[in-house]
């Protein structure tokens, strides 16, 4: 399907308008899986032409994903990855912790923006950063899709490693997202310790319903439930 190429309008719009020099796009990814982590890359790209082919990494085949992300690694001006772990997800619920997911990858930049794209219309990040959120900004904006992509081929990476050890997951195919296979994997198996047990998935697994860990106050990421 033709999609229109991202660009750096939005951070030419901050530049000018904020009066801000360094602009880092922000997307995570993981935030509806089932298991493992929720990954947050922050990336800085300048106002450079982007690789050909460059936009939100869900329109981009794995093959193509992975390519582009060798390319984007070397293209960018920096990156860092966070991540927030799927205990610390249980304990202080999605929007907190992908706060601290995205936190830890800014931190790790070598050089601190001055603003921020952040993917969404949501800004979980608070705090004193100069924030501007942009729905689709992951297929709208060069910073944004560069740190969806980067995020994406991570963290299906680590799904992969992970899967070795458990195999019946299937987490190499649905990188500990919903999908028949795991759903019947966690009915036989119930949940690793790398499953979310705040989530209500565990509603439908009356085995493993004593496992739901449940926080009154807290956003639990989305209640999600069984979605094929």
């Amino acid at each position: 399907m033709p999609y229109e190429p991202p660009t750096h309008s939005v951070e030419r719009s901050m530049r000018a308008t904020l009066g801000v020099r360094t602009v880092a796009g922000v997307d995570e990814v993981g935030r509806g899986a089932w298991a493992g982590p929720v990954t947050v890359c922050a990336a800085i790209t300048g106002l450079r032409r982007p690789p050909e082919g460059l936009t939100d990494s869900k329109l981009i085949t794995p093959k193509r994903r992975t390519r582009l992300a060798a390319v984007l690694a070397d293209w960018v001006t920096s990156y860092a990855l966070g991540h927030a772990s799927p205990e610390e997800i249980d304990e202080q619920g999605m929007t907190a912790a992908l706060r601290l997911a995205a936190l830890r990858a800014l931190e790790q930049l070598p050089e601190q923006p001055d603003a921020i794209i952040l993917d969404g219309n949501h800004n979980y990040l608070g705090g004193s950063w100069q924030v501007r959120t942009v729905i689709k900004g992951d297929q709208s904006c060069v910073a944004v899709a560069a740190a969806s992509v980067i995020a994406k081929v991570r963290r299906d990476a680590a799904m992969v490693e992970l899967g070795r050890e458990y195999l019946p997951f299937a987490f190499a195919e649905n990188a500990g997202y919903p999908s028949p296979v795991h759903r019947a994997a966690l009915e036989e198996f119930g949940p690793t310790g790398h499953h979310r047990l705040s989530w209500s998935y565990l509603d439908a697994l009356p085995r493993w319903q004593h496992l739901k860990k449940v926080r009154e106050g807290v956003d639990t990421g989305e209640q999600l439930g069984f979605d094929f």
